[in-house]
């Protein structure tokens, strides 16, 4: 890819992100009756307003607002991110006991009650965020108090690790632990260590504190001793408190935004050794997701078994972590399949993805190629976070491409 293909590879990231993602998280997905977003938009942009206002989705804003201010200083970014600020801080926190409810009704009542860790974590890792973008005090001390709640209930002394979910008390909670539908009660689980580590490498960069650090290396190295499988580069994504594994498939999506999120922990950390180590797996597992999980469209499957396809739907997430992973797979092997990969992903989200007529992105095309219209424009789990992350990092990193090609 020469470098005026890097230019136009940046400058339709750039459009996509601050010409058509944000607008539509600046305008028609904002609740004006009740405040905050809509809880629930279909495609045509229809609400449901029964649908709950969910923890994931008013963080994920959060980071993403807070996110796109310190790459694009501007005063709308930073009204956004005080209106979802307020929501984290004012509706979703517990003030009896500490940590954030899981979901809240349209007119702001508590509706589950329960801490489930990856909820926690997102709020850590939005916050820190909003610490990174505002130097703000009052977010900075919620933070490290939710991370000593975690410390205190969560964590697993003697397994490592965290567990699934606790109560509004922070006792553990009893079998029903699954954050979706998707997915199964477990113990423990590949995606809520994945996000605690996330959250927990954002929390470094504000808060220096070594246990801080030391839960970071923890979780690094659970991801290579227990969460992915050697064998065939893809990560198990249910355990038991022992870390037995509970599952048999894989997602295509997570095993690629892991790649660069755990060289990302170990960048933080800055253990050089840990590193090391990390940069090999992620190139041997964003090799393993091109050879198996990319279809020649681009597009990225959505799960696999067995070394095969099991699902071939392309949901939107899957496709914007694998720009990300495929371009920090070129970053560190300077092989060019890998930049060639994320330039089709991208072709693929573009031709796609992408709704040109009410904006942002579809959920969801499925094997036969055709928009899933059962999966809405916003939901709880469907937000700008995966896209505008995939958009910053983009960003970020063809202008380190650019640079590196140039003085080569």
């Amino acid at each position: 890819m020469n470098a005026a293909e890097l230019k136009d590879f940046s400058a339709r990231v750039s459009d996509q992100l601050f010409g058509h993602i944000m607008p539509f998280w600046c305008g028609p997905a904002l609740d004006r009756e009740k405040g905050g977003w809509m809880s629930w938009l279909s495609n045509d942009l229809k609400p449901d307003r029964t649908q709950p206002k969910g923890l994931i989705i008013t963080t994920r804003l959060l980071w993403t607002f807070s996110a796109v201010h310190r790459a694009r200083n501007g005063g709308v970014y930073q009204e956004m991110a005080d209106r979802a600020l307020d929501f984290v801080m004012n509706r979703f926190w517990d003030v009896q006991y500490g940590g954030a409810f899981w979901r809240i009704d349209d007119a702001g009542r508590v509706k589950d009650d329960n801490k489930k860790i990856y909820g926690e974590a997102f709020y850590i890792y939005a916050l820190s965020e909003y610490c990174l973008a505002f130097k703000s005090p009052a977010a900075l001390a919620r933070a490290k108090e939710l991370f000593e709640l975690l410390e205190k209930h969560a964590h697993d002394s003697k397994n490592g690790g965290y567990i699934e979910s606790c109560r509004r008390d922070w006792t553990e909670a009893g079998p029903e632990t699954r954050i979706s539908e998707e997915d199964q009660d477990a113990k423990k689980s590949m995606n809520t260590s994945l996000h605690v580590m996330e959250a927990f490498a954002n929390l470094y960069r504000v808060w220096k504190d070594p246990r801080v650090a030391a839960r970071l290396r923890e979780l690094i190295q659970i991801f290579q001793k227990k969460i992915l499988d050697a064998r065939t580069q893809h990560l198990n994504h249910f355990f038991d408190e022992t870390w037995k594994v509970r599952s048999v498939s894989y997602t295509y999506g997570h095993d690629i935004e892991a790649t660069w999120l755990l060289c990302e922990a170990a960048e933080v950390l800055g253990d050089e050794t840990l590193l090391k180590e990390i940069r090999a797996i992620a190139l041997r597992m964003a090799e393993a997701t091109l050879n198996e999980g990319v279809e020649p469209d681009g597009g990225v499957c959505y799960e696999g078994k067995g070394g095969k396809i099991i699902d071939r739907g392309k949901e939107w997430w899957p496709q914007a972590e694998a720009v990300v992973g495929f371009l920090n797979a070129f970053q560190l092997s300077r092989d060019e399949k890998f930049l060639k990969a994320a330039s089709k992903v991208w072709d693929y989200i573009e031709q796609h993805i992408v709704d040109r007529v009410h904006g942002e992105w579809f959920w969801r095309i499925t094997p036969e190629g055709c928009v899933d219209a059962t999966k809405p424009k916003v939901s709880e789990w469907k937000e700008p976070y995966h896209a505008s992350r995939a958009c910053l990092e983009a960003l970020h990193r063809l202008q380190m491409i650019s640079t590196t090609k140039k003085s080569n």
